[in-house]
């Protein structure tokens, strides 16, 4: 018998093809996984990736409840043409303070992994409130509703503690002061400099023109974070990882 033939002795046996089944996946298991446990961090850190702002984290929570992930993804492949049309490929880091994972598996809608600063807070708020009046061919819903939900964020502080509890390394001072910056960074006439060194890189502004504090407010301030905090013109891959 030949011995590219001797397949059938397995498929002929139920218990030795589940035997055998399970001694590859054993193995392969152990060689993916072992080296792990011997790796300090599975990440490279990078300069300038920090915790989320307690709006950017409260926005964040809304485009997780809204299934924004089942048409965006937010991870760009090292391939030419998604760094040509999206930037820089995703990196590990980017995504280490996110519970869970917003990468997605696909897209209905662009990629967002880098969607921070390129279009303006208006641009956000018209798209948001009626996709098609600035992408015609759009099939998006409309998220109008989002100004009429107000944010209180008296619970703003429980939800960094939950995070810190899941690894996100806030600190004490972040913690007491979220409900503080969180108000703060939607207010352009409000003093915003320690909000800022708790959380550089954060973009400032009434994002829905209201005065009240809104979920498209939220929403709109993690928009244009993603994708701002890495300067890659400075980025060098560590090879030895």
């Amino acid at each position: 018998m030949a011995l590219i033939d001797r397949h059938v002795i397995l498929e002929k046996s139920p218990t030795l093809l589940l035997a055998v089944s399970l001694t590859v996946v054993t193995i392969g298991g152990i060689v993916e996984i072992a080296p792990l446990f011997w790796l300090e961090n599975t990440i490279e850190e990078v300069e300038g990736v920090r915790p989320y702002s307690p709006l950017e984290l409260a926005g964040r929570e809304i485009y997780v409840r809204e299934g924004c992930y089942t048409c965006h993804s937010q991870m760009i492949r090292p391939m030419r043409d998604e760094v040509e049309r999206y930037g820089h490929y995703s990196l590990a880091a980017e995504s280490m303070y996110d519970h869970p994972h917003q990468w997605g598996s696909k897209r209905t809608g662009p990629d967002l992994a880098r969607v921070g600063g390129r279009y303006s807070d208006d641009w956000h708020l018209d798209h948001l409130i009626d996709p098609q009046s600035v992408v015609p061919e759009s099939v998006m819903p409309k998220y109008g509703f989002l100004m009429e939900a107000r944010l209180e964020g008296d619970h703003i502080a429980d939800l960094l503690q939950t995070h810190r509890f899941v690894g996100v390394p806030y600190s004490d001072d972040q913690i007491a002061n979220a409900q503080a910056d969180f108000r703060v960074q939607a207010d352009p006439d409000a003093d915003w400099d320690d909000m800022l060194e708790r959380y550089p890189g954060a973009a400032i502004g009434n994002f829905d023109g209201q005065k009240a504090l809104t979920e498209m407010d939220a929403l709109i301030a993690y928009m244009q974070m993603l994708g701002t905090l890495v300067d890659f013109s400075t980025f060098v891959p560590d090879a030895t990882r």
